[in-house]
């Protein structure tokens, strides 16, 4: 495969030194990109002297910005990710590579309990994986992991739902499997991080919860509207049948939650059915480009 490996980096000098060695050593035949977005140290410099390819962002715009980047100028058949931080173990890239010749779309490196830092980001992430398995009807294993190997006429086809911050994992991921596309995961290790990270748990926490939502608000509306008009739909019912037996009464309450119910219903519905058409067209201009 012609593979090209790229790198988001921000400030990363010092573990690209160690890393980007180890990355030509493991595979030499590999296109090595790393994209610096806006860093302040030796980032350049380091991967001249490495001997690889690196495109520099002026400022930081963020690290799907980076990754965004990366995959319009890369040349690669496939693209390999991961952090630049010294956390992702190059050993593991080839046995993505095996992983995705087997005939996946994308394969994803799932860290394995010790390789997360500390507890509750654990809990985080596993609270985002089983949200994430619910709304894409998918058993989803680390869904914030950045180290992945994926075929990238798959993954250009999603650059324009991609934000800037941290969360593109979470979208791609969603994305992929919400289109229909094979994803796997593998088990590995990480290696602490050299210096400190530069996602806030709570802040960039937030916004993985917004993209999990937006991403299957495109491609599943009914597996958010249909709870709430459901909750809806029990409350007012609930509501009816107390005023009833105390008041012998149907209330105005109730009404209100019920019709809201119903609204929200047909609302997911239309939109279930907006995005099945969509969701075929793109399936008939992938079948129209072969």
């Amino acid at each position: 495969m012609n593979v090209s490996i790229i790198l988001p980096a921000r400030n990363e000098a010092r573990s690209l030194a160690k890393l980007l060695p180890q990355l030509k050593e493991t595979c030499p035949q590999a296109e090595i990109l790393v994209v610096n977005d806006g860093s302040t140290d030796d980032t350049v410099e380091v991967c001249k002297n490495a001997g690889v390819s690196v495109f520099t962002h002026s400022s930081s715009l963020g690290n799907g910005a980076a990754i965004k980047a990366g995959a319009r100028h890369a040349t690669g058949d496939v693209f390999v990710f991961m952090d630049a931080d010294g956390q992702h173990l190059p050993e593991y890239i080839p046995v993505l590579l095996d992983k995705l010749e087997e005939g996946y779309d994308m394969v994803i490196g799932a860290r394995k309990r010790e390789s997360h830092a500390g507890t509750p980001r654990y809990m985080a992430n596993l609270f985002y994986n089983k949200l994430a398995s619910y709304m894409s009807g998918h058993a989803v294993q680390d869904l914030t992991s950045g180290f992945r190997a994926v075929k990238a006429n798959v993954f250009r086809k999603f650059l324009h739902l991609l934000p800037n911050g941290f969360s593109y994992p979470t979208t791609i991921t969603m994305a992929l499997f919400r289109s229909g596309y094979q994803l796997e995961y593998i088990p590995i290790n990480c290696d602490e991080r050299e210096g400190s990270s530069h996602i806030r748990l709570f802040k960039d926490g937030v916004k993985f919860l917004l993209i999990i939502f937006r991403v299957t608000s495109l491609y599943s509306p009914l597996k958010i509207f249909a709870p709430v008009s459901g909750i809806l739909f029990l409350l007012g019912l609930s509501y009816y049948a107390y005023t009833f037996t105390f008041y012998s009464r149907f209330t105005n309450m109730s009404m209100l939650l019920l019709v809201s119910a119903i609204i929200i219903f047909l609302i997911g519905l239309i939109s279930e059915q907006i995005t099945f058409l969509m969701y075929s067209q793109n399936q008939k201009d992938d079948h129209d480009s072969k």
